[in-house]
């Protein structure tokens, strides 16, 4: 039979190794823990180092932003200005024609006045008058009248496009001819497209005055084919005509009636010395 003293240590034995295992399993489980709370710490710093990352590229997102949003600004403004000056070249461009327009405009006018004060002659100093209406003015059918201050009756002296004895004579004041010759006013109908010609009432009457003295009126009945309405130029045609061709005319006439009586008075003379 075993004595007490071996019952005793191999007591103390197994106390020991239950210890032992007790003290084996606590290690496992601070080994576990640790390498839990090691795991934890890596998520940790892995999830702080990703913010950092984040916080980072979110930085650069905001500065691309506003960098992007600064050309978007930028090229904006540069569209405007191209716009701006696309407007300005058109406006140049429209100022250029006008201009280019208006000096040929002016450059008729003046060989059209110096073409009515190149002459004294009356019949050449209607003619002349014919072609600018024609060349300048664009008319086809026209008639130049002159009052008869003795019958205050305007007569056809000069016509294109129709016989002078189809122009009716008209009495000072009467219709829109003779009340043309009598204020010095211009007249234009409304609408030249759907005028038809009427001996009596013109689509165009522009009186010839010297001052306010009214010798006599160009009347116009048809246009040329080509031409639809009249433009500004035509209006400042008519001013011209209106006062140089009527001091043309009155001129020539005056020369061609001194003319006469100078040849009449030589006549008499040279009766008078034989």
């Amino acid at each position: 039979m075993a004595s007490e003293d071996d019952k005793g240590v191999s007591g103390r034995a197994e106390e020991f190794l239950q210890l032992f295992k007790k003290g084996a399993e606590f290690t496992q489980e601070l080994l576990k823990e640790n390498e839990r709370l090691r795991f934890l710490l890596l998520q940790m710093e892995d999830g702080l180092r990703n913010r950092g990352v984040e916080s980072v590229v979110s930085d650069q997102n905001r500065k691309l932003a506003e960098r992007i949003a600064l050309l978007e600004k930028e090229k904006q403004e540069i569209l405007e200005r191209i716009a701006q000056v696309e407007r300005e070249n058109r406006d140049f461009a429209e100022r250029y024609v006008e201009i280019e327009s208006e000096n040929n405009n002016l450059a008729n006018l003046y060989i059209a006045s110096y073409q009515l004060h190149s002459t004294l002659d009356f019949p050449e100093v209607l003619q002349i008058i014919i072609e600018i209406i024609i060349n300048l003015i664009g008319a086809e059918e026209f008639a130049i009248m002159l009052l008869d201050e003795k019958t205050n009756e305007l007569n056809a002296v000069a016509t294109e496009g129709v016989e002078r004895q189809e122009i009716p004579s008209v009495k000072l004041g009467n219709g829109i001819i003779g009340s043309v010759a009598k204020t010095g006013d211009n007249f234009f109908v409304d609408d030249v497209t759907t005028y038809s010609r009427d001996f009596l009432n013109p689509m165009v009457c522009i009186p010839l005055k010297i001052k306010e003295h009214v010798i006599g009126v160009i009347v116009i009945y048809k246009l040329l084919v080509q031409k639809k309405t009249f433009a500004p130029v035509d209006y400042e045609l008519f001013t011209l005509l209106a006062g140089h061709a009527a001091t043309a005319i009155f001129s020539s006439k005056l020369y061609s009636e001194s003319e006469r009586k100078l040849s009449t008075i030589q006549g008499f003379i040279d009766l008078l010395t034989k």
